[in-house]
């Protein structure tokens, strides 16, 4: 391939990384909406109830609590759901209520982290996108300039390097918007993966003064 015809594709390449990084952001906003929504039927955060379930469990109002988690749909709830149900079922064999309530844990915090891998993608192909657009536009417009055997026009390179450097910006921009919603979305899940813990420990040994509706 000549010089000239490697010149004359490189502003469809520019475009086509141009459409990638429309094509990432619309993503970013999908799995923002999704991960919203999912969180939203999952029920995460919803702590204040899962401490009205264990007053319940622990000042013996076991068939009160368990009719409360069933109905709550909340991480929290279906969590201590089943580590009741299985001290109920074993009182002598604590370990058991603990096992069914750490895979129903599983079960939840894998949904919880679903489509997190999206956002990691982004954070890390948006740049490289954008710094691969100003790569490919500075080579068309310095290449150009080299065709033409002129002086060169300050202003026409100037609009050629505008444009290149903009795929960088636009990288950047949707790696940052994408590196906070996955840092928001990941404390989030971090905070629930927490309280699962704190909870189970409450409900199997009892608990300390502090309550979970403090966090």
């Amino acid at each position: 391939m000549s010089y000239t015809a490697l010149l004359n594709i490189l502003p469809q390449v520019t475009a086509l990384i141009f459409a990638a990084l429309a094509i990432l952001s619309i993503v970013t906003v999908a799995v923002a909406i999704f991960k919203i929504t999912q969180f939203g039927r999952l029920g995460v955060g919803r702590h204040k109830l899962a401490e009205t379930i264990l007053d319940d469990w622990l000042n013996g109002r076991p068939d009160e609590a368990q009719r409360r988690a069933k109905a709550e749909p909340s991480v929290l709830a279906r969590v201590l759901s089943a580590v009741m149900s299985g001290l109920r079922a074993r009182p002598a064999d604590p370990a058991y209520g603990e096992e069914l309530a750490r895979q129903t844990a599983i079960v939840q915090l894998s949904q919880m982290n679903s489509r997190m891998r999206i956002l990691d993608a982004v954070v890390q192909a948006a740049p490289m996108l954008g710094l691969l657009g100003t790569v490919v536009g500075m080579i068309d417009a310095f290449g150009n300039l080299a065709l033409t055997q002129q002086v060169a026009d300050a202003q026409l390179l100037a609009s050629g390097i505008w444009t290149a450097l903009t795929t960088t910006a636009i990288g950047l921009i949707i790696a940052l918007i994408a590196f906070s919603l996955a840092a928001w979305l990941e404390g989030r899940i971090e905070d629930e993966r927490e309280t699962i813990e704190m909870v189970v420990s409450a409900a199997i040994h009892g608990r300390a003064e502090q309550t979970i509706a403090r966090r």
